[in-house]
């Protein structure tokens, strides 16, 4: 792609943006919970960009990455409410209230999430207490961690030779140890994706075992997927905990436990996005001028 049509490609992009701008504008008194995807900032929708370029606030998650942080407008304000295992910065409760206060003060704001509001994003709860409220709440989807880390490692989810069924997983319940049904996730020819369990890793993969899943399944962990970092270690069920421990893995990550994991390949280090093949030698403008 030369610089020409790579303009023309963010001409196209700007035209998108502007007729969107005309069927759904980003009001004041509003809430738009906007999925960041799993990192790549190539990731993100259309739909996505707008919101955030238009917002006047943003309460944004840890997990979501500079590159995407990187499209907030100057003039906005941005407020911190990432949550980690063991530091809340604020409970969900008192989130769920400041959408709503800074909605009702008139202002246009991005509640931003790191992968999709509704896969283990707590979005759910936040729509709700809006509408409870009376504050009108959008839901941009976002690409979730699962479908992202798999695509970016070459592991598909479903297989039509290796699993007809794919499970998403929390890793962490509200006690620590996940609590769920070990014996239905332990069925044969499907894929299994723990969100948040890299903590509980040996307590997943004895569960798993001890309900009938072989000693000897596949696992992938996939640390900071789709971004530069991208790290995939590729183990067993009865070696996960050690390679974890080994490796010191840190979050973000998730794991995929399945017979489709034998199909990774190690591609080398990784870009940072699929485009980059096309447009490596010129120079692309910034996200925040299609606005």
């Amino acid at each position: 792609m030369n610089t020409l049509e790579y303009a023309l490609k963010l001409q196209q992009i700007a035209n998108i943006l502007t007729a969107g701008d005309r069927q759904q504008p980003v009001r004041g008194g509003e809430v738009w919970l906007v999925g960041a995807g799993p990192g790549d900032v190539e990731l993100l929708t259309l739909k996505a960009l707008r919101a955030i370029q238009q917002a006047d606030v943003v309460v944004f998650d840890r997990l979501v990455s500079p590159p995407v942080m990187a499209l907030i407008p100057d003039e906005a304000l941005r407020i911190d409410v990432g949550k980690s295992m063991r530091n809340h910065t604020l409970g969900q409760g008192e989130i769920n209230q400041l959408l709503v206060d800074l909605a009702h003060s008139g202002h246009r704001v991005v509640r931003l999430k790191g992968g999709d509001p509704f896969v283990f994003g707590r979005g759910g709860e936040e729509m709700a207490h809006c509408q409870r409220y009376g504050v009108p709440c959008h839901i941009v989807p976002g690409i979730t961690a699962a479908m992202g880390c798999a695509a970016a490692s070459g592991i598909p989810l479903t297989h039509r030779d290796l699993a007809q069924s794919v499970r998403f997983v929390t890793g962490h319940g509200a006690q620590g140890e996940p609590d769920v049904d070990w014996s239905a996730l332990a069925s044969a020819r499907q894929t299994l994706v723990f969100y948040m369990g890299i903590t509980h890793s040996g307590h997943i993969s004895q569960r798993l075992v001890a309900h009938g899943l072989p000693a000897a399944t596949p696992v992938a962990v996939i640390e900071r997927g789709t971004q530069p970092e991208q790290r995939v270690l590729t183990a067993t069920l009865d070696s996960l905990a050690q390679i974890v421990a080994r490796e010191k893995v840190k979050t973000p990550a998730l794991l995929i436990v399945g017979e489709v994991v034998k199909m990774y390949r190690d591609a080398g280090p990784r870009r940072s996005g699929a485009a980059d093949a096309c447009v490596e030698n010129h120079p692309q403008p910034s996200a925040l001028a299609l606005g």
